[in-house]
């Protein structure tokens, strides 16, 4: 962990070779370890100005709209290599800066799997995500940034990413936020490791079924071809329907084709068999250990990691096991594992001490030949943290966010986000 009492070089500046290098993110790492210590939320941009931020976010946002839904990764056959698979982090920065340190950093032989949650509940969302930019834009094959649920306008106007933005930057808020936003939609849904390992946010997602297309006449007498798309079967999807899906999308509902990236965020698991909707998120599905099943053995996959539910969703959840330990392991079926991880620890943060979990978080570790044999480790959290208010009021808003609150969401104003950052 850096020296928090020792001032580093600030501000923060732009390399002027446009290249970042492993020395510029340890002054980054540092200069954000330090001002969470010792200087005030507002004063952030004196620490990172907003035109270095502005090229951080687009040289990510430029590398991640190029990557497909689904990453491939293939580390070489060799001992040296090795994966390090991420759960939920929730702008935990100094745990994050701690998780780094203790795995190894990123390196041509160890990648890194974020599986999403970057900001949200805790207070350095903003840090924590710029800091895992930083390591996208310098090592972009090596280092791979998946989208959570929490990477959307609707749960970040709600659980704090949008406030602790304004907070930060002032004037200049609603532009950075509006390049946050632009960057979310980058992000890629799932990967698949050593062709293996299947990871994403929240799981598993239906297929689409198109009946027959019907044809009409339009009003210029030409027949027309309408697509229509049933929802009322539900049945496990294929990579090749994740790989179509339209991800560039800031908030559920999605609909017809865009129901997999929805489903892809949003669903769990459950003890039960079968495929249902997920009624207590509104948003998503359950699967049962038969279709984990039917997944890893239609695919050739030995494991799915997921990521989504903290010790707060399974607290409520007493059919599956606790997230004391950071994972679990919730499926365990012919052909592999389903595994729960979660990386934020002591969570969430500004519940008051009696009200927190106390729980350790997760990382995992995959090693070679056939980097399908997790490796766990598991970690407490760093404290002290630093004093600072919450960016939402956790008392008052539904009970984790594993309940969509479809009713709030005003799809108008998505729209409208949405034409203003892609023309930034």
């Amino acid at each position: 962990m850096a020296d928090p009492t020792a001032a580093p070089q600030i501000p923060v500046s732009w390399p002027s070779n446009d290249s970042l290098t492993r020395a510029w993110i340890a002054d980054l790492t540092a200069a954000f370890e330090w001002a969470s210590r010792n200087l005030q939320p507002s004063e952030i941009p004196s620490v990172l100005p907003f035109p270095v931020l502005h090229r951080l976010v687009l040289a990510a946002s430029n590398v991640l709209h190029k990557e497909p839904n689904c990453v491939r990764i293939q580390p070489d056959e060799d001992e040296t290599q090795s994966v390090v698979v991420v759960g939920d982090v929730h702008g935990q920065l100094h745990d994050v800066i701690f998780l780094l340190e203790d795995t190894g950093f990123p390196s041509e032989s160890r990648f890194f799997v974020f599986n999403g949650d970057y900001v949200d509940r805790g207070a350095w969302g903003l840090e924590t995500f710029l800091l895992l930019l930083a390591w996208k834009v310098f090592l972009p094959h090596r280092v791979f940034l998946l989208r959570g649920n929490h990477e959307s306008k609707y749960c970040t106007s709600v659980y704090g990413f949008e406030k602790e933005v304004m907070v930060k930057y002032g004037d200049q808020g609603p532009q950075v936020y509006r390049k946050c936003l632009r960057c979310f939609e980058g992000l890629p849904l799932a990967s698949i490791i050593a062709g293996s390992v299947y990871t994403a946010h929240g799981g598993l997602f239906r297929s689409i079924t198109t009946p027959p297309s019907k044809r009409s006449k339009s009003k210029r007498g030409r027949k027309a071809v309408t697509t229509a798309v049933d929802t009322s079967v539900l049945k496990l999807g294929s990579l090749e329907e994740l790989s179509k899906a339209r991800r560039t999308v800031l908030d559920p509902p999605w609909e017809g084709f865009n129901l997999i990236p929805g489903d892809v965020l949003w669903s769990d698991p459950s003890s039960n068999q079968g495929l249902s909707p997920n009624n207590e998120r509104g948003i998503g599905l359950l699967w049962g250990p038969d279709c984990s099943e039917d997944f890893l053995k239609n695919n050739g996959f030995k494991l799915i990691i997921r990521s989504h539910e903290g010790p707060d969703a399974r607290d409520k959840r007493h059919d599956l096991a606790g997230m004391e330990n950071g994972y679990t392991i919730d499926h365990q079926v012919e052909s592999g594992k389903l595994i729960t991880l979660f990386s934020a620890p002591d969570y969430p943060q500004f519940q008051a001490t009696d009200g927190r979990y106390n729980n350790r978080g997760a990382y995992i570790v995959l090693h070679c030949p056939d980097f399908a044999t997790p490796e766990f480790h598991s970690f407490e959290a760093i404290k002290p943290r630093p004093k600072v208010n919450p960016y939402y009021d956790f008392e008052e808003v539904i009970d984790s966010d594993e309940e969509l609150d479809l009713r709030s969401m005003d799809n108008g104003s998505s729209l409208e986000v949405i034409s203003s950052v892609t023309t930034e």
